[in-house]
């Protein structure tokens, strides 16, 4: 009786809803850490952000007679293609295919170095309209978007490791195996695309919110 009792009970904890919390103790500490540093960026570009719109409004014109930067809408267009770059990786190390995996992370390299070289360049083109000592909401445009970059480029940086990593790999029959198989691997490439997403989001907000108050 006691031994049916106890697997009974087991059952129901078994079919009882997890909370929360015991989620959270469930995560993998690298997915803890990612998503603690997520809410921390969060924070602070919402504040950032804040501060811009205040500084904007209080300059007393709420729009800009001069055209807003046609290389910041390119470099957002190139952010949100190499979103969907990153986002085949998943797929790909499901099938095995780590020649594959490796040219798409490169591939997102590049298109990550690509809209840091538009951003300079929207830099540039803004410049004439609105000093960076001049105007504090135009300060704000310049700082945002180079810690925007920031980010942009630690996350690049990781994602050059995890490729070199995919093509060694892939040189060898056991390398690649254990790669596959090792699950640290799939919790590495599973952080790099929650935080390219993330800041591929980020950048659309805040894109948004410059050309609203622009």
């Amino acid at each position: 009786m006691r031994n049916s009792d106890n697997t009974s009970n087991n059952q129901v904890r078994a079919g009882a809803p997890v909370s929360a919390f015991a989620r959270i103790e469930r995560l993998p500490p690298l997915l803890v850490a990612l998503y603690l540093g997520l809410v921390a960026i969060t924070v602070m570009f919402a504040i950032l952000a804040a501060l811009y719109i205040s500084a904007r409004l209080a300059n007393g014109a709420p729009t800009s007679p001069h055209p807003f930067p046609r290389f910041f809408s390119l470099s957002t267009i190139v952010l949100l293609v190499s979103s969907y770059v990153v986002a085949q990786a998943p797929r790909l190390y499901a099938r095995d295919d780590l020649a594959t995996l490796g040219r798409c992370l490169l591939a997102t390299l590049l298109l990550g170095s690509i809209f840091t070289g538009l951003q300079v360049l929207g830099w540039r083109e803004l410049l004439p309209f609105l000093p960076f000592k001049g105007e504090s909401s135009g300060t704000f445009i310049y700082f945002i978007s180079a810690l925007h970059v920031a980010h942009l480029l630690g996350g690049m940086l990781y994602l050059l490791s995890l490729a070199l990593r995919v093509l060694h790999a892939d040189r060898d029959a056991v390398r690649h195996l254990v790669f596959i198989r090792n699950p640290y691997y799939r919790r590495q490439l599973r952080a790099l695309c929650t935080y390219w997403h993330f800041i591929d989001v980020l950048w659309v907000a805040l894109f948004g919110i410059f050309l609203m108050f622009y």
